[in-house]
């Protein structure tokens, strides 16, 4: 994150920056530690616990007369170039966000990032940005970020030496029992905190699992005050559903989501606008059946059939009300919950190395799924996911079977080892971060 940030900084096409991410995946600390690293001093505004800086931006829209106003009101040095001027919980001031869009123009001399924990209920759908005239359309630059990946993981747990040999590998062959075993241990850990900053944090400095659990807990209460205050009351009940449904909804062979199973009887109609509020706040991802695997993806996209998943693997582990004690014995951590772990995991380390979220394709009779496809450089790739070493996959075969002039290359993660056989690239769970390079190397 703090390498995206430097990128933005030195651009000498920077605008105003909106920092986007699920609540509490470390935002603010990213920019605060960005600005301690790489300017003379950060001027940080919190409209959430200050909000009579909201007037600064009623009375005015000039980026000089706001800066001004802030400045002797905070007590704050704010220098063009030298500040970083973090507006922190941003979506609680409108105004403020309609004010972007003269920074860019008029002042882009001020290096100005905003972070907010539920920013993506803020912003107007792509369809709705030009009746929306407060919405600075074209003026900022965004950067999204995610809970930290098992690779990040390893640095905060202490293993730097596993990270670098990780990032060392540039050709496929299989990894030596000497760095194999541990990472696969490592993960297990990792399924246990999940990737929130908060929990790998009461790990690798307690190293307490109940301390851990606590923190998990605490974040998904949160959650839920979230949707009880800023979700529209009538919606707030089904957004509730729609969330706690979330381990039911993964729990099943068959993951296509099922308005039903949040509640009896729900129709698509009448809880679709709860299950968006989710997924524009970032806490649940959601993934599109395709018809056929051809460029362009998207025109293949079939929007009534999808799948969800959490924003983290630690926080839905943690719903499932699943004990850490389930990850020392033996492979059973990938075989409790049906392999939905595994697969949210999959999921949430895809997201971010590729331009768009994977989609996936099924068939329904007879019953075949391939659990993600991805695109990188015009080539579909199809990805099978499997929770430890049986690598047994009758749809990635049939996958190729319907579609032989579109495949080439098929990816399967598992717990067997890297290894290319065939078309098939074989690649062990603990390697998922670095997917788009390894595809890269065939």
């Amino acid at each position: 994150m703090l390498k995206d940030l430097e990128k933005w900084k030195n651009s000498n096409k920077r605008k105003p920056l909106i920092l986007a991410g699920v609540r509490q995946c470390g935002k603010t600390w990213a920019l605060r530690e960005f600005g301690k690293k790489f300017y003379k001093n950060v001027a940080s505004f919190d409209f959430y616990e200050s909000p009579e800086y909201h007037q600064f931006f009623q009375t005015t829209k000039d980026p000089g007369r706001i800066i001004q106003n802030l400045a002797m009101a905070s007590g704050q040095i704010i220098n063009p170039q030298e500040t970083l001027v973090i507006f922190d919980e941003i979506q609680e001031c409108g105004e403020a966000l309609g004010t972007l869009k003269y920074f860019c123009d008029k002042a882009p001399e001020y290096h100005l990032a905003c972070a907010g924990s539920l920013l993506g209920l803020s912003l107007p759908k792509p369809a709705d940005e030009f009746k929306n005239p407060s919405f600075p359309v074209g003026k900022v630059n965004f950067i999204d970020m995610y809970p930290m990946s098992f690779s990040e993981f390893l640095i905060a747990n202490g293993d730097e030496n596993l990270k670098k040999y990780l990032d060392g590998i540039d050709r496929i062959e299989p990894i030596p029992d000497a760095f194999y075993n541990p990472l696969h241990e490592k993960l297990k850990m990792y399924f246990i905190t999940g990737g929130m900053p908060e929990s790998v944090g009461q790990w690798a400095e307690n190293r307490d699992v109940s301390a851990v659990q606590g923190v998990l807990s605490e974040i998904l209460r949160a959650y839920e005050r979230d949707f009880a205050k800023h979700a529209p009351v009538v919606d707030y009940p089904k957004i509730n559903l729609v969330w706690q449904s979330l381990p039911s909804q993964l729990s099943r062979e068959n993951k296509k989501f099922i308005y039903n199973i949040a509640k009896t009887g729900a129709r698509a109609r009448e809880y679709e606008d709860a299950l968006q509020w989710l997924a524009d706040a970032n806490l649940v991802y959601k993934t599109f059946r395709i018809t056929a695997p051809r460029l362009p993806l998207m025109s293949y996209r079939d929007v009534s059939a999808f799948k969800i998943y959490a924003a983290d693997v630690g926080l839905l582990r943690r719903m499932s009300l699943l004990s850490p004690a389930a990850f020392g014995e033996g492979n059973r951590l990938f075989t409790e919950f049906k392999g939905a772990l595994t697969e949210n995991y999959i999921l949430q380390s895809l997201k971010p190395q590729f331009e768009s979220i994977p989609h996936y394709w099924s068939t329904d009779n007879p019953r075949y799924e391939v659990d993600f496809i991805v695109e990188q450089n015009n080539k579909i790739y199809p990805i099978e996911v499997k929770s430890d070493e049986n690598i047994e996959s009758k749809s990635l075969k049939k996958f190729a079977e319907f579609f032989p002039n579109e495949t080439g290359l098929r990816v399967r993660f598992s717990m067997r080892n890297l290894k290319k056989d065939g078309d098939v690239l074989n690649i062990p769970l603990f390697l998922a971060d670095y997917a788009s390079k390894l595809l890269e190397m065939i």
